[in-house]
């Protein structure tokens, strides 16, 4: 069978999206720990260029890639809720940390929302461009919400979320050694408040202390990020 009509018959298939974004992240893996665990081959950023690969050079419309790939989608949900568990184990320790926790949070939110909108306003770009650049440090279901309040755009907002969550995920090990941080709660807190849910999976391989630490820093970023932006900018 000719491989365009094979792919024609797959095509009509509904789990097809869900079995080739697994199979992406699979071979994205795969390469990850061949490579040595290097940043640049971050699995989500190997299988986000596999799987747009993939529907360009078939001509297949992202809705109908979507259509099949919904349910891991909904389990965006569920996980992020699981991220509750490995935070249990350090409730002493956030309690012991309350002070400089809510202290870096308020200064890394506000600094990861106004220095990217202060930029984009210098380079000058339009006021929708600069609203859509504040909430891209959260992660994805609130940042596009809050971008639709503050007027932004929601699915430009969607693509810079994805590029700070990989950019962020793939630069924070060098990063934290140039400064020379080394504190896993530290180093997780700050990943999480900055790379939302990519940089907290990236975390979690490092250790269940950065990767916990990581969860509270988008847990608590998206929180502050979604009421107070829209009340600051209203």
């Amino acid at each position: 069978m000719p491989p365009a009509e094979l792919w024609t018959q797959l095509a009509g298939l509904p789990l097809l999206g869900l079995t080739a974004t697994l199979l992406a992240y699979l071979a994205g893996v795969w390469l990850f720990k061949r490579s040595g665990q290097k940043p640049l081959c971050n699995p989500v950023l190997i299988a986000i260029v596999l799987l747009s690969l993939l529907l360009w050079t078939t001509d297949t419309p992202y809705q109908r890639y979507f259509d099949g790939a919904q349910f891991i989608h909904f389990l965006l949900g569920p996980a992020t809720v699981a991220l509750a568990v490995p935070l249990h184990a350090y409730w002493r320790r956030l309690r012991q940390m309350a002070l400089p926790l809510v202290a870096g949070l308020l200064a890394g939110s506000a600094t990861a929302a106004f220095s990217a909108m202060g930029l984009a306003r210098l380079f000058g770009a339009s006021p929708e461009t600069v609203f859509s650049l504040g909430p891209k440090s959260v992660t994805t279901p609130i940042a596009m919400g809050v971008a639709e309040q503050i007027g932004g755009i929601p699915s430009l907002t969607a693509v810079l979320v994805i590029l700070t969550g990989i950019l962020g995920a793939m630069c924070f090990p060098s990063f934290f050694r140039l400064l020379g941080i080394r504190n896993h709660a530290t180093q997780g807190f700050a990943v999480g408040l900055t790379a939302h849910g990519l940089g907290t999976a990236r975390a979690f391989l490092v250790s269940e202390e950065m990767g916990a630490f990581s969860a509270l820093g988008m847990g608590l970023n998206g929180v502050l990020t979604a009421v107070a932006l829209p009340l600051i900018l209203h």
